[in-house]
């Protein structure tokens, strides 16, 4: 009890244009797969480097304790900028901190000529950059997972 096949079931009952459209849509679509993998590849081959650049780059990027516009200010404990002098606040560092020595010191290792709790001050003043402040940038980049 099967049912008759239609023309369009049957490949020897097509249209020789219907025959030959169907000879090369394997052809067809097995090659544009293989363009498409070609070009996935090329891709790879361009982003790793770059990615590389981009993972040396931020562990060189500075970020500066305080930025430039409140030099002279002291770190509270908590991390804010406060006038010179505040009891329980920290001296400025005077300098800038590389993204690889930030990215150690948030895993336990202490800044560069800092003690214990100048380090924490300084820390809770890196986590509390914020955009268009000097060093944001940085600190966002050491915060991207790779």
């Amino acid at each position: 009890m099967s049912e008759p096949m239609t023309g369009q079931d049957d490949p020897q009952q097509r249209l020789p244009q219907e025959r030959e459209d169907a000879a090369h849509e394997p052809v067809s679509s097995r090659r544009q797969l293989l363009m498409g993998g070609a070009v996935a590849a090329s891709a790879i081959v361009s982003i790793r480097p770059a990615l590389a650049n981009t993972a040396a780059s931020v562990l060189n990027c500075t970020i500066p304790v305080p930025d430039q516009a409140r030099a002279g200010n002291y770190i509270a404990p908590n991390g804010q900028v406060v006038p010179a002098g505040t009891p329980g606040a920290f001296p400025a560092a005077g300098r800038s901190y590389t993204g690889e020595q930030v990215k150690q010191a948030l895993r336990g290792r202490p800044l560069p000529g800092a003690g214990y709790e100048q380090n924490q001050a300084y820390l809770n003043y890196i986590r509390r950059l914020q955009s268009g402040t000097s060093g944001f940038t940085c600190y966002a980049s050491l915060q991207m997972p790779r």
